[in-house]
């Protein structure tokens, strides 16, 4: 059995202190919305765990009422950290469920087939993650205000959501960032820890998080489109 764990428990504070990203309005309907829409429309997932803010249970519980998902759901308080979030998410996952796909709510344009090629390669590798080819130029700077280095993009993938695992690789990987009492920026950095290798899924179509306003126009587009 197939689980998305949802992390929706973020304040997106780039966007301002009264601003919640996931509930700002794009093509007819919240982000989070279409995130969920698109995680219930896949059928490689089975159950689906939304990881959210307490206060925002309520708000949550009439979004649901609105779209009707089809799949089972259940509403999770998240944690401090999204490493807190995740592995609150991840231990109401029941017995049956060998393969976790966690996303991103305000990641809302991810293709069904993307999210099931990284269930698919979890399943045979142990971990994945959609991921795109860097088409930039990059430096890197020690000081941040002159070049240091150039790196090769040939060699470079930006990394997306979902982010997906057999469920006793990643609670293994999380564990240790918790014992150790690290922080990690995604769930595939818990993955380096343990040795674990982490299939790169390639994302063919664009697949970008909500994180400034000015982000909105783009999405309205793709979503829109599809």
């Amino acid at each position: 059995m197939n689980a998305a764990v949802i992390v929706a428990a973020g304040k997106g504070t780039r966007m301002g202190p009264h601003v919640d990203k996931l509930f700002l309005e794009v093509a007819g309907a919240p982000v989070v919305a279409h995130t969920w829409r698109r995680i219930d429309a896949a059928p490689c997932v089975d159950v689906v765990v939304l990881v959210i803010r307490e206060d925002m249970k309520g708000a949550f519980r009439e979004l649901a009422a609105a779209f009707k998902p089809g799949k089972p759901y259940r509403l999770v308080a998240g944690g401090a950290e999204r490493q807190d979030s995740v592995w609150n998410g991840l231990q109401v996952l029941g017995p049956g469920v060998d393969v976790v796909a966690i996303h991103d709510g305000a990641r809302p344009c991810a293709t069904v087939e993307l999210i099931a090629d990284t269930i698919q390669a979890a399943r045979t590798v142990g971990a994945a993650v959609a991921a795109q080819r860097v088409t930039d130029t990059i430096k890197e700077s020690t000081g941040g205000d002159t070049i240091s280095r150039h790196l090769d993009r040939a060699r470079l993938w930006a990394v997306q959501t979902p982010q997906t695992f057999r469920v006793e690789v990643i609670r293994k990987a999380l564990s240790l960032v918790r014992e150790k009492g690290l922080h990690v920026t995604d769930d595939t950095a818990a993955c380096e820890l343990i040795g674990q290798p982490v299939k790169l899924v390639e994302s063919l179509s664009p697949n970008p998080k909500v994180t400034v306003l000015s982000d909105l126009p783009y999405l309205e587009m793709l979503l829109r489109d599809r």
